[in-house]
């Protein structure tokens, strides 16, 4: 199958605040935008899929969509997306689980279960994705650049 990915066309919301793709006479309602690699390349390999899963549109590179639906994609996908990211471990509340953890995210202070170690989950060699008991994924970008305490509190768990 040959992936659609030209870029011409309109995309909007309709009455009901669903995105929707106008390309000459046909317009297709109810369109989510996927991305394929939310954590290693955000910004590429984006698909507009509809209710049932069929994909409408492929988008390479976000950079390369005009202004304007390069701002209704990235809109629709920060009101879907909910991946804090983890700055700081503050405490532990043990080392074994199940295991209440404070930490400071770039969406502020919060607390977060962790309740099995496999909970945690290595993306690379710098990067973990956190699952919470409340089913909110953590992510930790960059091990390397974590305070020291912080890293002396997440060694006991890896």
């Amino acid at each position: 199958m040959e992936r659609d990915t030209t870029t011409n066309g309109q995309l909007s919301r309709d009455a009901f605040g669903r995105l929707q793709l106008a390309r000459g006479h046909a317009v297709v309602t109810g369109l989510t935008p996927v991305r394929n690699f939310p954590i290693t390349a955000p910004q590429e390999g984006i698909s507009l899929v509809d209710a049932e899963g069929k994909e409408h549109l492929w988008v390479e590179r976000l950079d390369d969509l005009s202004a304007d639906m390069r701002s209704v994609i990235e809109e629709e996908l920060a009101s879907r997306e909910f991946i804090p990211e983890i700055l700081r471990i503050r405490s532990v509340s043990s080392f074994a689980t199940p295991s209440q953890w404070q930490v400071s995210t770039d969406r502020g202070e919060t607390m977060l279960l962790l309740k099995a170690e496999e909970d945690i989950r290595r993306l690379s060699a710098t990067t973990l994705l956190i699952a919470d008991g409340h089913g909110i994924q953590f992510l930790l970008r960059n091990l390397s650049a974590l305070d020291k305490g912080s890293r002396k509190l997440l060694d006991h768990f890896l």
